[in-house]
């Protein structure tokens, strides 16, 4: 491997171990090969309010990938440095589509580099686990409305993210599958067996796109991405070498140039470690 090279994990079920947490030996290990001057980040779909914290300790030296791509964030300047919104008569389109089938979750802003999270009611179990995580562990601010409606003319919509069984999250992601201006991703919740995820973002946002901007604006030469879920398929797409935990699913793993521990074991630490030890030995 010549050339400047970048090295990017997915979070939840990759770098993180099941306690949603990073391991002291993953940042021990990745602190110290940062410090000799490896380049490392994270693409996750998770926004700045939760992944911020979770990363703490953590001296990463290279923007980060939040929300499946939607947003770049810096965490040196604590400031996004590059976000996809998605048009305001786009976003109404949505909420319409999401009435007719009795959906709801959360829709996310930014205004004045402020990310805010609206919902309209916490009307499942697994919606209230999520929100009071969110409160209680992270701080996060939410703000209910009685309708997404109200602010369906905000020209700073970015996201949708929902959390539902598959067979009803499908049919909403089918009827929103044409519309030009937003793309979607669906996608088990490696928490919650029976629980999907169905994230809703502007068509120019994505892991791949976020990834290509990095390697484009910090010259990259190679770029070898981590993952565990079908929305890092994108991520992989975007990577020059793709290596997949042995708990990912099998659609990832197929697409892989290799299988690594599991995100329990370190995996992605030991991996960049082992090669970069090689790479000395062999310099």
């Amino acid at each position: 491997m010549t050339g400047k090279s970048l090295y990017i994990s997915d979070l939840d079920g990759t770098l993180l171990g099941s306690d949603k947490e990073l391991s002291s030996y993953t940042k021990n290990t990745l602190n110290t090969l940062i410090s000799n001057g490896i380049h490392f980040s994270v693409a996750t779909a998770r926004s700045a309010a939760t992944a911020i914290k979770i990363l703490e300790g953590l001296n990463l030296n290279v923007p980060v990938v939040f929300m499946n791509g939607v947003v770049i964030y810096d965490l040196a300047q604590m400031k996004y440095v590059k976000s996809e919104v998605i048009p305001a008569r786009t976003a109404r389109d949505i909420i319409a589509v999401l009435k007719k089938h009795d959906i709801t979750g959360f829709m996310y802003t930014i205004h004045d580099n402020e990310q805010i999270t609206y919902y309209e009611n916490l009307c499942t179990e697994v919606m209230k686990e999520y929100y009071d995580e969110r409160v209680n562990k992270y701080n996060k601010p939410y703000f209910k409305v009685e309708s997404f409606m109200e602010k369906a003319f905000d020209s700073n919509i970015i996201y949708f993210s929902f959390m539902d069984t598959y067979e009803r999250l499908y049919k909403v992601q089918i009827e929103l599958r044409d519309h030009k201006e937003i793309d979607s991703v669906l996608y088990r919740d490696v928490y919650n067996e029976n629980i999907w995820f169905l994230e809703i973002h502007s068509k120019n946002a994505s892991k791949y796109n976020a990834v290509k901007y990095l390697r484009e604006s910090l010259g990259y030469d190679t770029i070898i991405g981590f993952g565990d879920n079908l929305n890092d398929i994108p991520l992989f797409e975007a990577c020059d070498e793709r290596y997949a935990v042995s708990n990912a699913v099998d659609e990832l793993k197929e697409k892989a140039n290799g299988i690594i521990d599991d995100n329990n074991s370190d995996g992605v630490a030991k991996y960049i470690l082992r090669r970069e030890s090689d790479s000395d030995l062999k310099g």
